[in-house]
């Protein structure tokens, strides 16, 4: 029985990803192991939901893990109470996706996190 799923990006560096979660959109650090030069994996939660980033060197010095995977963006797709509100919270991030009204009744728009992670933001109503 499935009980949560959660999302993990990877990334070169967490810092600039966990910062982008904190200061713009109120997530907090929930857990970190360091690595050598900086964190190797992060958790981050904002009242039900949970979103966590490990580097890419991590993944790839696991004993029994996972190698050899494409690296490239993970595209999530995030519904927000206000779009307008979310707008002004992402300024200065990269737009990669132009405000739209979209077939499903949403209003969107699109930024890449600091792992080039592609992240849309939804209205609905």
């Amino acid at each position: 029985m499935v009980k949560k799923i959660t999302a993990v990006l990877l990334a070169d560096k967490i810092e600039p990803c966990l910062e982008f979660w904190t200061k713009r959109l109120g997530f907090e650090k929930t857990m970190e192991v360091p690595g050598e030069n900086g964190l190797v994996f992060a958790g981050l939660k904002k009242d039900n939901l949970e979103l966590m980033y490990q580097t890419y060197a991590s993944v790839e010095a696991e004993e029994g893990g996972h190698r050899g995977f494409a690296k490239g963006p993970t595209f999530l797709f995030v519904e927000v109470q206000s779009l307008d509100d979310t707008k002004k919270a992402m300024e200065g991030a990269p737009i990669k996706l132009a405000e739209r009204k979209t077939f499903y009744g949403s209003r969107e728009f699109g930024v890449a996190d600091p792992a080039g992670h592609l992240i849309t933001f939804a209205q609905f109503g």
